[in-house]
């Protein structure tokens, strides 16, 4: 039968002549005057009215994977070969002889976790047009040999599956006992329920509704019920001090090998105890010291490619994608360079769009309401780049790996806690057995680690090179342009990026240049992954917190008797350099964007209204002298002899400073464009506070400019615009790659033009990475990624 009508426009008269075919021959299997609906989100899961679906499919389309239609006509061969359709619909499941009918699709959401949508040694069928079936063969890769499910798996698919189908009570329309527990889970983590209040609550359900039989009564018995939807997490033992984990080879050890501290925690011996010496105090087995909560990636991978809509949405970076006049446009990061050189160098991985790409996340927050709680957990986060922009940055598509306890940042131990992870990858790269729901076959899935995604501090952690002191920035490494201004390092000297024949290059008085010098350096380059790997693997680092403190060299301090201090620019091997394509990624570890700008208006903000963080006080102005640069702006005495500091452009007197913060104090925006900014206004102390990322993003994009314009309140407000266009369109959606260089030639002059107007200790080192940004952008795609 001719199906390629499915692929026309809705409109298209043999769209039409079609959809008619397709109904004339589904109405051949109707059931209670009803059929499967093939639409492109149902996926022919549930069931309506033929006329209901008729209408539907003329005007919403036809899902176009559907063209052995299989689940209509005569007798419904599938659910007549296999039985059961496996579960109900949103309209019943027709096969369900008791008349249940439950408003969520747990049948579906039961054949997508054990994979039982179609077998995938199920044939299919292709009607002729004499009325007659044909098998058509299915054919499969022979080179890999896949198991079928274990008898486990189906006992505990029909144990669900048989909760799924009996009604709440007598009489329940809606809710399954299944579906109604797992809407209560929902709400609790939605919510933040407590494990007393949610055995409250199932205690009042019951006492309530008695009509409720055989349901569970307790938090505990509720979790036993639905852990058999899988996707659990195993949980693995740690050394207090971070020095290793007792998994692997080392599973069964009571002692660190690294420090020598027990596994367990340390207690007072009790008569019967199973206990082992550590000191003057007794060990008690079975209780850890520390333990790491560890999410499996296989199987969640695997878990994705259960359901045909996800193993859809996968393929949507190879088969969706716009046509050659707009596939220049970066969107997305498979439209970036470092995806397409990854595709380039590996060409068998990129073949299967199936292919999983992950970036992974990490940062620390305290999980407790009480901020003086000295308690840190570091969830480790991985995103599946293969999806559409609309689902890729859902936090419902992120997948967990990893909860890191303890009372302070792993640092570089985090390496430790990430083993599990890493050794997932490198299976993954050779690929593992699974199940696409899409198209019916098993296939070999595989996955690579692009890049990873974190603050300034945690790019330390995960690259293993060092964001302090003089060599802070991890691209421009030891050629990083810094030099030490009164008690602070900053850096300055862009004009190394400008062109080698640019009049700035031979101003240097005018610049925050020691002693005014003209620039005649070059940029400094981006290190290759090989270039840092053979720098790192120089390091001795031993993980855990019991080694003593490393010494501190000066800048400049040579010692022969130590060649590793003189070459070396890292703190440790990185972890990820263990997958044999990490090195070859340009692109590893991403610069945060809306960290740098939160650093940057936050610089701004303090300087302008003379705050805290300003970074123009009196030390600042004496350091100038000695660096013998900006000589108006130095230290002063009026008539009388009192010590005061000149005013810069930037200077804001006490009426500009009312002025603008009363402008801010009066704006109204949008509902969810940010927050009130009235509440972080103090018009007492003439100054910002509680800012947090969002409120410092919005300013510093497009509040900022406008309102130091309506206040007219400084002379720099041109430099800022130029700052505030730069993120806007850096933060865009959609990049055209040809106004990138145009974007990073403005980006190094605005910031040349920065150094003519501000002091040296302006240009921290988050000033210094909008140099970076640009070319970020070019290898990894638009900032929202990543």
């Amino acid at each position: 039968m001719d199906t390629s009508w499915i692929d026309l426009p809705t409109g298209h008269p043999e769209y039409v002549d079609g959809c008619m075919q397709f109904i004339a021959f589904a109405k051949q299997g109707l059931f209670e005057g009803k059929i499967r609906y093939p639409c492109k989100n149902c996926k022919v899961d549930k069931w309506f009215p033929v006329n209901d679906v008729e209408r539907h499919i003329f005007f919403k389309g036809f899902y176009k994977s559907y063209r052995n239609w299989i689940f209509h006509g005569k007798g419904d061969m599938v659910q007549r070969m296999l039985g059961s359709d496996g579960g109900s619909t949103s309209e019943g499941s027709l096969g369900n002889k008791s008349g249940f009918v439950g408003r969520d699709n747990m049948g579906g959401l039961l054949r997508s976790a054990f994979s039982v949508n179609v077998p995938p040694n199920f044939p299919t069928f292709e009607a002729r047009e004499d009325g007659e079936w044909y098998e058509e063969p299915v054919s499969y890769d022979t080179d890999v040999q896949y198991d079928d499910s274990t008898i486990e798996e189906d006992a505990t698919y029909k144990k669900l599956l048989q909760a799924s189908e009996e009604k709440l009570y007598e009489g329940c329309i809606n809710f399954s006992k299944l579906s109604f527990l797992l809407h209560l889970f929902h709400l609790k983590c939605m919510h933040h329920w407590s494990i007393e209040s949610f055995n409250m609550l199932l205690k009042l359900i019951l006492d309530a509704f008695p009509q409720i039989l055989d349901f569970p009564s307790s938090y505990y018995y509720s979790k036993k019920m639905i852990k058999d939807l899988g996707l659990g997490y195993e949980k693995i033992d740690a050394c207090p001090n971070d020095c290793m984990l007792y998994w692997g080879e080392f599973l069964e050890k009571d002692k660190c090998h690294v420090c020598g501290k027990s596994r367990w925690k340390t207690t007072k011996g009790k008569k019967g105890d199973d206990v082992s010496d550590q000191g003057t105090n007794t060990c008690k087995k079975g209780v850890p010291a520390k333990v790491m909560r560890y999410f499996p990636l296989i199987p969640r991978l695997k878990r994705i490619y259960m359901s045909s809509e996800t193993a859809e949405n996968m393929r949507w970076h190879d088969t969706e994608r716009l046509g050659e006049d707009d596939k220049k446009i970066l969107r997305h990061p498979s439209d970036a360079i470092a995806w397409k050189a990854f595709d380039e160098r590996y060409t068998d991985f990129a073949l299967d769009p199936r292919s999983v790409r992950l970036g992974l996340a990490s940062d620390g927050f305290n999980p407790y309401r009480l901020m003086n709680t000295t308690y840190s957990t570091w969830p480790v986060v991985l995103i599946p780049y293969n999806l559409p922009p609309w689902l890729c940055m859902k936090p419902s598509s992120f997948i967990l790996s990893t909860f890191i306890p303890g009372k302070a940042s792993p640092g570089n131990d985090i390496d430790v806690y990430l083993q599990p992870l890493v050794h997932e990858l490198k299976l993954l790269w050779g690929g593992v057995e699974a199940f696409d729901a899409f198209d019916g076959v098993k296939f070999n899935l595989r996955a690579a680690l692009l890049w990873t995604i974190n603050d300034f501090p945690s790019y330390a952690m995960l690259s293993g090179l060092s964001t302090k002191g003089y060599n802070a920035c991890p691209i421009c490494m030891d050629s990083t342009p810094s030099d030490r201004f009164g008690n602070k390092i900053c850096y300055c000297s862009y004009r190394k990026w400008l062109p080698a024949d640019h009049p700035y290059r031979r101003q240097g008085v005018k610049f925050c240049e020691k002693f005014g010098t003209n620039e005649l350096g070059e940029a400094p380059s981006r290190p290759s992954g090989t270039d840092i790997l053979r720098q790192q693997e120089k390091v001795e680092y031993v993980y855990g917190k019991s080694k003593a403190p490393p010494k501190k060299r000066q800048r400049g301090h040579t010692d022969n008797n130590d060649v590793q201090d003189e070459i070396v620019f890292g703190t440790k091997r990185s972890i990820f350099f263990d997958l044999v394509y990490w090195e070859h990624n340009l692109l590893r570890h991403n610069l945060d964007v809306m960290h740098i700008e939160k650093n940057v208006s936050e610089n701004h903000l303090g300087t302008l209204l003379s705050m805290d963080k300003s970074r123009d006080n009196r030390d600042d102005r004496e350091a100038l002298e000695a660096w013998t640069i900006k000589t108006h702006l130095w230290l002063s005495a009026d008539h009388n002899g009192n010590e005061y500091m000149p005013s810069a452009s930037y200077s804001m007197s006490r009426e500009e400073k009312e002025r603008f913060l009363n402008v801010l104090e009066k704006l109204k925006v949008p509902d969810g464009y940010g927050s009130n900014l009235s509440s972080c206004v103090n018009m007492k102390q003439r100054e910002l506070i509680n800012l947090k990322s969002h409120e410092n993003h919005v300013l510093m994009q497009d509040i900022l400019p406008v309102a130091l314009r309506a206040s007219n309140a400084t002379k720099v407000i041109d430099l800022l615009a130029r700052l505030s266009s730069f993120f806007k369109k850096l933060c865009s959606t959609s990049i055209d790659p040809d106004d990138l260089d145009g974007l990073q030639d403005g980006i190094v002059l605005t910031l040349c033009q920065l150094e003519m107007e501000f002091l040296p200790s302006f240009f921290t080192i988050m000033v210094h990475l909008l140099i970076h940004l640009v070319e970020e952008v070019k290898l990894g795609g638009p900032v929202q990624y990543r």
